[in-house]
């Protein structure tokens, strides 16, 4: 909700001022088209000034996450967490008070924004890991996509927040998200529970027999373990005796287990056409179709619709088929040839426009939200890890900290390649999204082999038992 209102804001900042009437006692010359604008985003190559704005977040949030998650499985994570959201309702409140401060420098509201970036690390990888304390793998992935359509909501509540005083006023876009966000953080303080165990309830089972499938798809005898397996138990150490506490895992130990780096490099193709769509969105609709600002803030909120249903699709269907990787790569395949239609014909009617954006958001979020969430929580609980849940918040903040790169490389790119044409920055974001395809082929080859020997001894099962009888 407190990242949304700048992609709102943005048509505001900039726009064309000859239709408007100009106050007599204003200064600038009769001709002038950009008296109305907020400077210093009057200028011509505004589009790069507003894409730095966005990157200055994106970049501080991609780097601080690294570091958040080895903080996240140190420190108490109702502390972490509130303090993260009270500074986060703080520097988005700073944004709109520029508006009322009157402030019109650059390095302002980058400051502002690099600050904000870093203040929200803390959440992630803190709301991940404490769901993942909560709730067991065997559900995981519908519970997760179920959970997970609050960034959704979030996107979508930022949108029509800011509609409201964006024509007006609209340093109350941020103001408002920003507040409201510093009271969730009070909330969190006095009802956050981090563990089941807290409240006397009993701890999930992370692990089942068909994980045992997929980990050994690609020998199913009982051979010694791997290299990496061994480089992965010699990194984790932990005390054998019950009452003691397992050590926190370091971050070339969370590198070691397996399915880090690809999901990690997919999420970060796969977030760089997400967070392309989150930033530059309303003012794509705002400058092809033509809408008022509020009004193509309110548009754009159809794609975080179907993100809230591509999240639950994807979390289902990979509980069902126990293939995460699978679900993830087949979701990105559709989601190429979407965003191809949606910049050709999405603009021709109203209607199209509406159900090509609930699809395009349903499949490009749906891996997005199922990598950050159920698998993260997955690898953060490997059977490798002998039970060490202490490995959670860190393997979750390089997965997410990987795929801000590729946030903070998404709105960047579309900042530079958009004065070239809108049809150059979807052919990027296609390109992204079948580089992420690509990346998981590894994995979905072996859930496929997984599958082939749970068939095969499915089949041998019936047999000897029609010859038992």
């Amino acid at each position: 909700m407190s990242r949304k209102p700048i992609s709102v804001v943005k048509s505001r900042l900039h726009h064309n001022c000859s239709g408007m009437i100009q106050p007599i006692s204003d200064t600038h010359r009769l001709n002038d088209t950009t008296w109305c604008n907020w400077a210093p985003f009057e200028q011509s190559n505004y589009k790069q000034l507003l894409g730095a704005v966005d990157n200055a977040f994106l970049v501080a949030y991609a780097v601080g996450m690294f570091f958040s998650g080895i903080f996240g499985e140190r420190l108490p994570l109702r502390y972490y967490l509130t303090a993260g959201m009270l500074l986060s309702g703080l520097f988005t409140s700073l944004l709109g008070l520029g508006y009322f401060w009157n402030i019109h420098v650059l390095w302002y509201f980058v400051l502002i924004q690099i600050c904000n970036g870093l203040v929200q690390t803390t959440g992630w990888p803190s709301v991940v890991t404490c769901v993942g304390n909560w709730f067991g793998k065997g559900k995981r992935g519908l519970i997760m996509g179920i959970w997970n359509s609050h960034t959704s909501v979030g996107n979508i509540l930022g949108s029509l927040i800011a509609g409201i005083w964006v024509d007006e006023q609209w340093g109350l876009s941020f103001v408002v998200p920003g507040v409201i966000t510093a009271v969730m953080g009070l909330i969190t303080f006095f009802f956050f529970i981090e563990y089941p165990e807290d409240v006397d309830c009993s701890p999930p089972q992370h692990h089942g027999e068909l994980e045992e499938n997929v980990d050994n798809a690609e020998d199913p005898g009982n051979r010694p373990q791997s290299n990496r397996e061994n480089g992965l138990e010699s990194a984790v150490s932990f005390s054998k005796e019950p009452s003691a506490q397992p050590a926190a895992i370091s971050f070339f130990g969370a590198l070691w287990i397996p399915g880090v780096v690809e999901f990690s490099l997919c999420l970060l193709f796969a977030k760089l056409v997400s967070y392309t769509f989150l930033y530059w969105l309303p003012l794509y609709i705002f400058n092809v179709v033509h809408f008022s600002a509020k009004e193509s803030g309110d548009l754009s909120t159809l794609f975080d619709v179907g993100g809230i249903v591509g999240g639950i699709l994807a979390g289902l269907v990979s509980d069902y088929t126990n293939g995460r990787a699978t679900t993830c790569c087949v979701m990105l395949i559709l989601a190429a040839p979407m965003m191809f239609l949606y910049n050709y014909v999405g603009q021709s009617g109203i209607s199209i426009s509406i159900v090509m954006l609930l699809i395009c958001g349903a499949l490009v979020n749906g891996p997005y939200a199922l990598i950050t969430t159920a698998v993260s929580a997955d690898l953060g609980t490997h059977k490798s890890l002998k039970g060490n849940a202490k490995a959670l918040s860190t393997v979750t903040a390089i997965i997410d900290g990987t795929g801000s790169i590729g946030a903070a490389l998404g709105p960047l790119l579309a900042g530079l390649i958009s004065p070239t044409g809108w049809n150059n920055v979807f052919y990027m974001l296609i390109s992204a999204d079948i580089l992420a395809c690509l990346l998981l082929c590894r994995l979905v080859y072996k859930e496929i082999l997984a599958w082939r020997s749970s068939l095969s001894r499915d089949r041998g099962s019936s047999v000897a038992l029609t010859h038992a009888r």
